[in-house]
C-alpha cells in the first residue's frame, strides 16, 4: 500500500553496545522523519540468538532515549507493523520466500536457498551519492546471494528488505558500507514487484588513522558518554556534524534548530573524521549556555551516585551556579561541590604541603579568621574587602591569603570564586574550617 508519510528506521543488532556510527545513523533517520512530520521506527535485528541478551537490548534503548530519540513504533512502543524483533517475524519471511518461489526466483544449492539474480544493470538514484549504475551481469563478481542458510536461518539481505516492505519504509538512510548491498536489495524489490524506498548512503566515520571507527577507539560507544557525564544535547550536536553541515560554519547547535534545517542534500560525500576533542569542546559550550535548572537536572544523578547529601534542590542550585562555568564533564560535579555539604572537608595532601604548611600560612589564616569573625554582614563584597584589608596590613599580595583560605574551606587548590564559596558556606562553617586548617598548618 503506498504511503505519503515519511517513514524511516534504525535497525541495530543487540551486540552489547551502541556504536557512535549507529547512533549517528539513527539520528539522521530521526531528524529526517521529524523534519517531514513522519515516523521513526526502531527495529531490532536479533536473529543471532547466541549474541542476544536483555542487557544488549537495554543498551540500545538507553542510548537512543538518552540522546532524545524516542521512536514512534518499535519495542515497548508498539505499532501497526510489528513484531519489531526479527526473531519474531519468521512467518512473514516464509510468506515472502513463497512469493519468490512462485516467481521462479530462488533455487536450492547445497542446502542453501539462493536468489536468482536477473543479471541486469541496476540504477540507484541515491539522495546523497547521486546516480550509480551497478552492472550485475557477471556472476563471478556478483554471485547469486544466499537468502536462507542450510540450518533454516535467514540472511540479512532478505529479511532486511522484507521488513522494510512490511513496515512501509519510504526512506532507507544508512552507512555507505551498505552501498554495495543496495543493488541486491533493489533486485529483490523488483522481483517482488514493489517500488523500493528512496536510499541515502551517508559517509563512514573514520578514526584519525583513516580506518573505520571501531569499538576499540576512544569515544566509540555511546555508553561512555553517559558514564563520563556528557550532556545528551552535546553528543547529539556533535553526531550531527559527522557528515552533515548547516553550511554557515556554525558548530554549536540545538537539536531543535538542526531538525528545522536538516536536509539529506547537505550531507557530505567525504568520510567523517571522528574527533573526541571537538566533541569535548562542544560539550563545554553547551554547559556554558544551558540553564541552571538543566545543569542541575543533569548533575543530580551523578551527585546521588556519589552519595552527596545535598539536602534540597533549593540548597543545591546556588552551589551549582558558582561552579557551572568550571565544569566540562558532569561526572566531575561531585568533586567540585562535595565540601559544601559536609561538616568538614578532606584535604588534598599536595595542597596541604604546598599551601597550608607554607611558612606564615597559619598566621594568615588566624588573622583572616579574626577579621571574618568581626564582620557584621556576610556577603561576597564584605568578605573580599576584609581579605584585601588583611593582606594590606600584612604587607603582602592578596594571593597569600586567598590560597590558604581556599584550601582551608574546600581542601582543594582549585574551585569557583573564593568569595562566592565563603558566602555560600556560611560564617560558622568557614570559621570552623579555618580553625581546623590552622591547626594542620601549624602542626
Amino acid at each position: 500500500m503506498p504511503t505519503t508519510e515519511v517513514r524511516t528506521r534504525f535497525a541495530p543488532s543487540p551486540t552489547g553496545y551502541l556504536h557512535v556510527g549507529g547512533a549517528r545513523t539513527a539520528l539522521f533517520n530521526w531528524l529526517f522523519a521529524r523534519k517531514h512530520g513522519g515516523k521513526f521506527i526502531l527495529r531490532i535485528e536479533d536473529t543471532d540468538a547466541k549474541r542476544n541478551t536483555d542487557e544488549a537490548y537495554e543498551v540500545i534503548y538507553q542510548g537512543l532515549r538518552w540522546l532524545g530519540m524516542e521512536w514512534d513504533e518499535g519495542p515497548s512502543t508498539g505499532g501497526d507493523f510489528g513484531p519489531y524483533f526479527q526473531s519474531q517475524r519468521n512467518d512473514i519471511y516464509e510468506k515472502y520466500l513463497a512469493k519468490l518461489e512462485a516467481a521462479g526466483a530462488v533455487y536450492e544449492d547445497e542446502g542453501s536457498i539462493r536468489f536468482r539474480s536477473p543479471r541486469k544493470t541496476v540504477t540507484l538514484e541515491d539522495l546523497v551519492c547521486g546516480k550509480i549504475d551497478f552492472d550485475m551481469s557477471n556472476p563471478a563478481t556478483h554471485p547469486d546471494m544466499t537468502i536462507r542458510r542450510p540450518d533454516g536461518s535467514w540472511i540479512f539481505h532478505f529479511v532486511n528488505v522484507v521488513d522494510d516492505i512490511e513496515m512501509r519504509l519510504t526512506h532507507v538512510i544508512r552507512g555507505e558500507d551498505h552501498l554495495s548491498n543496495t543493488p541486491k536489495h533493489i533486485e529483490l524489490y523488483q522481483t517482488l514487484d514493489i517500488t523500493p524506498p528512496r536510499f541515502a548512503h551517508i559517509p563512514l566515520i573514520l578514526n584519525h588513522e583513516g580506518k573505520k571507527l571501531s569499538k576499540r577507539d576512544g569515544g566509540a560507544s555511546i555508553t561512555s558518554y553517559i558514564d563520563q557525564g556528557y550532556a545528551p544535547e552535546s553528543v547529539a550536536n556533535y553526531l550531527c556534524l559527522l557528515g552533515w553541515s548547516p553550511k554557515d560554519n556554525r558548530e554549536v547547535l540545538d537539536i531543535e534548530e538542526v531538525t528545522r534545517i536538516f536536509e539529506l542534500e547537505n550531507i557530505n560525500r567525504r568520510s567523517a573524521i571522528f574527533d573526541l576533542d571537538k566533541c569535548f569542546w562542544i560539550q563545554g559550550q553547551h554547559i556554558l549556555k544551558m540553564s541552571l535548572d538543566r545543569f542541575a537536572d543533569l548533575s543530580i544523578p551523578f551527585l546521588e551516585q556519589a552519595g552527596i547529601a545535598y539536602g534540597s534542590r533549593d540548597a543545591l542550585l546556588p552551589v551549582l551556579a558558582i561552579v557551572k562555568e568550571k565544569i566540562k564533564l558532569l561526572k566531575d560535579v561531585p568533586d567540585w561541590i562535595r565540601y559544601f555539604f559536609t561538616e568538614s572537608c578532606a584535604y588534598d595532601p599536595e595542597a596541604t604541603e604546598k599551601v597550608l604548611k607554607k611558612e606564615g600560612a597559619a598566621n594568615r589564616l588566624a588573622a583572616l579568621a579574626s577579621a571574618f569573625a568581626a564582620l557584621p554582614d556576610w556577603t561576597e563584597t564584605s568578605l573580599e574587602a576584609s581579605l584585601k584589608s588583611c593582606a594590606s596590613s600584612a604587607g603582602c599580595k592578596t594571593g597569600e591569603f586567598i590560597h590558604p583560605a581556599r584550601v582551608a574551606v574546600s581542601g582543594r587548590t582549585v574551585g569557583p570564586s573564593l568569595y562566592h564559596m565563603l558566602a555560600l558556606l556560611g560564617k560558622e562553617k568557614v570559621l570552623a574550617r579555618f580553625s581546623e586548617a590552622a591547626a594542620i598548618a601549624g602542626a
